[in-house]
């Protein structure tokens, strides 16, 4: 009986590890919310938050009601702004995108790519906003 009982723990075990290694692989951009503060400058604050792609991962075309400089901290990034040639930036290259300019980003090198995203924006908006 005990030896029953330890298996079934076991495969519980390996059934839980397989679904946690499934969720986190469903995953292919993840944000991290690192500051989030008012400013200086009425009405507006100041958020910064980490973004990790997986390879080949794209953030599909948004804006953002404020500015953005977004620094790639590893990989690859290739960003698409409305009215501009794509660019790439590798690690330690920044980017500014105006408010309101719709973009896009994507994982063009072979590993995870992240960024630091530093905006300054309107209070109480929706930090992004998809573009249709």
């Amino acid at each position: 009986m005990r030896t029953i009982m330890i298996m079934a723990a076991g495969a519980l075990v390996i059934v839980g590890a397989m679904q946690l290694t499934k969720a986190n692989a469903e995953e292919p951009i993840q944000r991290t919310d690192l500051v989030k503060n008012d400013i200086d400058v009425p009405g507006h604050e100041a958020v910064q938050v980490r973004v990790d792609f997986a390879p080949g991962a794209s953030a599909p075309k948004h804006h953002h009601p404020g500015e953005e400089i977004a620094y790639v901290i590893q990989g690859a990034l290739e960003y698409q702004l409305d009215g501009q040639k794509p660019v790439t930036l590798m690690a330690g290259q920044s980017l500014f995108i105006p408010t309101g300019v719709a973009h896009s980003a994507r994982n063009v090198g072979d590993g995870k790519a992240s960024e630091l995203a530093t905006y300054i924006v309107t209070n109480g908006s929706p930090l992004v906003v998809p573009v249709k």
